[in-house]
């Protein structure tokens, strides 16, 4: 039996980060065979680029790792249920894996709102797991926009 290994507390600590940046705190990590290969935290307001999810910075960096455009045989691991545009890259990106915490009944794209796996359109489904560190990423969550309202 293989011991599954969560690299959710890396993309915890990149939430964290992104929250201390003054950015929604969202982090996001790429594994292949075990190994990191990217992480990242929101940078919209940073680079003042509505694409620049943790998600996204993710897969772009781990691609430039591997220089190639796919991620197969790869694992994404984010704090928060990826956005339809997130859910499109991831695949688009091939990624074998996505492991999320906190459900996001907003804006998510994958368990809720549009569903993007779900459509035929979609080419690449990856398994999806949920609920890894929900709690944690929900007071993330929470605090960060707790201390937007003060």
């Amino acid at each position: 039996m293989t011991q599954f290994n969560s690299f959710m507390d890396i993309a915890l600590e990149q939430a964290a980060a992104a929250a201390d940046r003054g950015e929604v705190p969202v982090g996001a990590v790429i594994v292949r065979n075990g190994d990191v290969i990217a992480s990242a935290g929101n940078r919209t307001r940073e680079l003042n680029d509505p694409t620049a999810h943790a998600e996204i910075l993710a897969i772009r960096a781990a691609c430039d790792v591997l220089g190639a455009e796919r991620l197969t045989n790869a694992d994404l691991y984010v704090t928060l249920e990826p956005c339809p545009m997130c859910a499109a890259a991831i695949s688009n990106a091939r990624l074998a894996r996505l492991y999320y915490g906190a459900s996001d009944p907003k804006s998510g794209g994958v368990e809720q709102g549009p569903r993007i796996f779900q459509h035929a359109q979609c080419h690449h489904a990856p398994e999806v797991y949920d609920g890894i560190n929900a709690k944690p990423a929900e007071r993330l969550l929470t605090d960060f926009f707790a201390k937007l309202r003060e």
